[in-house]
């Protein structure tokens, strides 16, 4: 291989609007812009890596400075002297600043004070901020004036991947285009392509291998092409891949999970002890294990999710997937997916991942056999069915109705029961005038005039039915309750004799 070997991202640059893949909102925007001449003087790209950002702020570039046309135009030649040294990075009126080097007030200082002069040879100068979320806050502060009203020759060209790092206050004064993530069909018949132009064989799934593996990024797919390229010497097909990625195949996964979800865990254990063996990458295949359970519960019949044909998968994985969700349900799938989930930060913090993962497939092995909440309710409803109704319904003990017919067994039934405010307010405070079963008259010597509720209330509640209870306006002077016990006590005998042992002796309390 030549010393002046150019890798494949840097050759294959887009160089126009025309070859810049899978940006066509972009490309369409930008396109019409200069074609009605509505340009702005700041413009910034944001996305992830390998998507264009530089490569389209040079081709705008391009397009504001080629000498083909009397003005802007879409379709810059790429022949004429601008093109060429914008193309190489070495057209005077274009600078290419990287913001990681730049990022004090005196760099961007000098930077606004040269945009103060007209463009040498081009018609604008033309200001290329790479990673411009990477300037120090002074520097984006002594940009803000400048970038709002720069001088009629002067474009600002933003790029970063972390926009949200960029204050408001610069966004507001640029027009935004966010580049998003190329397809995997678009990568791929790029790569096809790339691939007939270097003549080289590369088989449709290992193409298929590192569109996906690119995620998105057409410099990370180019770049894992050209490594490939390297280790094959030029035939490029899906074991290479493989060994490359340090990843097992779809089928292997497949596979995998089938006998995961089986339920033999001695199997499923020599299973990753064969991949792990065979170079495999432990968080490639837990990602390739969260790929899976997310297409099969898309995939499960109890979801109707729509069109699956666009899973990764080819026909003959789709029915195994199918074949699989036969026997597993979609909450089985919805806890497994939770550990898989909750696993991704264990296993990049492990010390040891072979042994994480082999504590990971254990778990999910008994989650997978663990039944779920609908069926272990079903499970309790069968199990009261089939229970004597004796059992199911025992019988409740029937409430045991006082009989209450006297004064004495009203106050000893409140006793009883420990209401002791209200048998308390009862034997000291009530004179009953006349009691039968139902119906109480008395006089109240206190002052409580909700206690004909509350012992009405009680009286219903321990006898089963209702009580009549008619308070009397004046006093029959007769005794209450423990002006009857005292008396009682006082004629007892041994009481009496008691009380004659001592002078100005007193009974100053009755108790049961």
């Amino acid at each position: 291989m030549s010393s002046n070997y150019t890798v494949l991202a840097r050759k294959y640059r887009s160089q126009d609007f025309q070859s810049l893949i899978g940006q066509d909102v972009l490309v369409k925007t930008l396109t019409t812009a200069i074609n009605t001449g509505r340009i702005a003087h700041a413009y910034i790209f944001t996305g992830i890596r390998g998507t264009g950002k530089t490569s389209t702020a040079r081709i705008l570039a391009k397009a504001l400075n080629c000498l083909s046309s009397d003005g802007p135009t879409a379709t810059p030649c790429g022949k004429c002297d601008n093109c060429r040294a914008i193309a190489a990075g070495q057209h005077i009126d274009v600078l290419e600043i990287d913001a990681a080097s730049h990022t004090g007030v005196d760099n961007m200082r000098d930077i606004l004070d040269a945009a103060q002069y007209r463009p040498t040879n081009g018609r604008y100068k033309v200001y290329i901020i790479d990673e411009v979320h990477m300037l120090s806050t002074s520097a984006f502060n002594a940009l803000l004036k400048t970038l709002e009203e720069p001088p009629a020759h002067v474009i600002f060209i933003l790029a970063t991947t972390e926009i949200r790092k960029v204050p408001v206050t610069i966004l507001s004064r640029c027009q935004r285009f966010d580049l998003v993530r190329v397809p995997v069909d678009t990568l791929k018949k790029h790569f096809a392509w790339i691939a007939q132009q270097e003549n080289i064989e590369l088989s449709d799934t290992a193409n298929e291998l590192l569109a996906r593996a690119a995620d998105g990024s057409v410099r990370d797919g180019l770049s894992l092409l050209d490594q490939a390229i390297a280790q094959t010497g030029g035939k490029v097909d899906e074991k290479s891949v493989l060994d490359m990625l340090k990843r097992a195949d779809r089928g292997v996964v497949v596979d995998f999970m089938n006998t995961l979800l089986s339920g033999d865990t001695a199997k499923a254990l020599d299973k990753v002890d064969e991949i792990y063996n065979n170079g495999a990458d432990l968080s490639m295949l837990l990602n390739d294990m969260m790929e899976w359970t997310h297409w099969a519960t898309r995939m499960h019949p109890a979801l109707h999710a729509g069109e699956t044909a666009n899973s990764p998968y080819t026909a003959d994985q789709r029915e195994q997937i199918r074949t699989i969700n036969n026997r597993i349900s979609l909450n089985t799938l919805s806890r497994i997916w939770q550990v898989m989930v909750a696993s991704v930060q264990e296993m990049q913090s492990a010390g040891n991942q072979k042994q994480c993962f082999d504590m990971l497939v254990i778990r999910l092995m008994h989650i997978a056999d663990m039944p779920s909440v609908t069926e272990i309710l079903k499970q309790q409803q069968n199990n009261q069915n089939t229970q004597p109704k004796l059992e199911k319904q025992p019988q409740q003990k029937e409430k045991q109705q006082e009989h209450i017919t006297s004064a004495t067994e009203l106050a000893n039934a409140l006793q009883k029961s420990k209401e002791i405010l209200l048998y308390s307010y009862y034997s000291s405070n009530i004179e009953i005038v006349d009691f039968s079963d139902g119906k109480i008259k008395y006089f109240d010597r206190g002052t409580d005039a909700d206690f004909t509720h509350k012992l009405s209330a009680w009286l219903t509640e321990k006898t089963g039915h209702s009580w009549a209870l008619e308070r009397a306006t004046e006093s029959q002077h007769t005794q209450t309750v423990t002006e009857k016990k005292q008396e009682e006590l006082e004629s007892d005998p041994l009481v009496a004799s008691a009380m004659s042992l001592f002078s100005d002796a007193e009974i100053v309390g009755v108790s049961k």
